[in-house]
């Protein structure tokens, strides 16, 4: 999946491939986090933003047949279209994911290309089933079988009974669609905000709906013609799109313990890891609180605004990965490094190696070059020479944490000279440059290599200075 932006924030233009592990590096305010934020929000809203529309004559044959078959094959031609359309209508919407005046987005541009996105074969592959309705009272069974280019849509109860709004028959048909033909190319995002840390200590007082209403409230205390249902629908519109559904995810972490992950069950060493990152673990326990366990010591119950800023910093990716990843997920973190050690930052980057080799895709913005550099050392030594081999060995590395050169894409956020749509000459602006990643050498992050040379070259000037 690639994605083209301009005159998104600080980004006049850039273009940037997702890859299994993507890396966006630079300095601040360069507009590393606009891009992320809007790949967020387009992975999160894309069922609404693409319009597929189901004729009203397969509606009708639905409702009298109780069956309608749907050719796929004339929507799998037009994906391409459908997907330049539902990106028009999602840079539409970027005011709202980054909760701002459309002002500000007026001129932002975000566009999505899949490659072979009209390779019908490979939408056919998919074997798809939904059920509508209750347990007890199912209605519709939306399904296809693999290879099969036919939706079938069948009706499970007698037509007379059938209550539902023909215009939300329609919208269930149309959803699923959309999954058939796009739920493969774009993952299902989780995404660690820099704001995770505030939000694990004041999770349970970040309640927007009541906030919203108080506020109000006391502003209009004296007036009786307050609509509190109007409040909650207007809650979030002071938040970026990114950091509610971070904190929403930390307001829910006692009911989300009782879930467990396809990593708890299938790669528990993954976690084990985590928690020696953390040097403990998180509980939830029988009075449905929270708290965090420091290693060897059971009978230590510490709150979040007791715990150290990395135990805070690591509390929802750590709930993420026990509870709720699956594969084929997008991990995005914002800053991994933020409150964390260099060791720990060292590991961090070894654990996002592993998630990459068990099948969850990760992206991360980073100003730290211990997290690059241990990834550099993941991909360098994951070649076939004895040598290799003895360092690793030596130096307790885990050939699950070898990282393949191949399934990384790296950019660093810099003003550069690109050629912007529509001029003939060169313009230098800001934009996402990629950066070489070589087999045998790793990342080439100039991005830090600039200041470390500077910093070096100010040290021997004050030893050697003398001389």
């Amino acid at each position: 999946m690639k994605i083209q932006i301009s005159n998104l924030g600080a980004l006049k233009q850039a273009e940037f491939e997702l890859g299994e592990l993507t890396i966006i590096c630079g300095a601040n305010n360069t507009g590393k986090t606009y891009a992320t934020y809007a790949l967020y929000g387009f992975l999160d809203l894309w069922r609404k933003a693409l319009p597929i529309e189901v004729a009203e004559e397969k509606i009708d044959a639905l409702m009298s047949d109780g069956v309608v078959h749907i050719d796929l094959s004339e929507y799998v031609a037009q994906m391409t279209t459908i997907l330049e359309q539902g990106s028009k209508v999602y840079s539409k919407r970027l005011s709202s994911v980054f909760a701002t005046s459309p002002d500000k987005f007026a001129q932002a541009d975000f566009c999505v290309l899949l490659e072979h996105n009209t390779d019908t074969k490979s939408q056919y592959q998919t074997q798809f089933e939904r059920r509508l309705g209750s347990a007890n009272n199912e209605q519709f069974l939306i399904s296809k079988s693999e290879g099969s280019s036919d939706l079938v849509v069948s009706l499970l109860m007698d037509k007379s009974q059938v209550r539902i709004p023909r215009q939300i028959i329609a919208q269930l048909i149309e959803d699923a669609l959309k999954d058939v033909l796009f739920a493969n190319h774009f993952p299902t995002p989780f995404i660690a905000s820099a704001e995770r840390t505030g939000a694990a200590i004041f999770r349970k007082e970040l309640n927007f709906a009541r906030n919203r209403l108080l506020e109000e409230i006391s502003k209009n205390g004296k007036e009786k013609d307050i609509d509190p249902f109007d409040l909650f629908f207007k809650t979030y519109d002071d938040y970026a799109l990114p950091v509610q559904k971070n904190v929403d995810f930390t307001r829910k972490l006692e009911s989300l313990a009782k879930k467990g992950s396809f990593l708890k069950h299938q790669h528990s060493d993954i976690l084990i890891d985590f928690a020696d990152i953390i040097g403990g673990e998180y509980t939830v326990i029988k009075d449905d609180e929270l708290y965090y366990i420091p290693k060897g010591k059971r009978k230590v119950l510490l709150t979040m605004d007791e715990s150290s800023s990395a135990v805070r910093s690591l509390l929802d990716i750590g709930f993420y990965l026990k509870h709720l990843a699956k594969k084929g997920d997008l991990l995005m973190v914002d800053e991994p490094e933020l409150n964390l050690h260099p060791e720990n930052q060292r590991r961090v980057a070894r654990l996002f190696a592993r998630l990459v080799n068990v099948g969850i895709k990760v992206f991360i913005t980073t100003h730290s070059d211990y997290i690059v550099k241990e990834l550099n050392t993941l991909i360098m030594l994951n070649h076939d020479k004895p040598h290799l081999k003895t360092i690793a060995k030596a130096e307790g590395y885990k050939a699950e944490e070898l990282l393949s050169a191949d399934k990384v894409k790296v950019y660093i956020a810099e003003e550069a000279p690109i050629r912007v749509s529509g001029n003939t000459n060169k313009t230098k602006c800001h934009t996402l440059v990629p950066a070489t990643i070589d087999p045998e050498m790793g990342i080439e992050a100039r991005s830090f290599d600039v200041t470390i040379g500077e910093m070096n070259r100010i040290q021997s000037a004050i030893v050697w200075g003398d001389e």
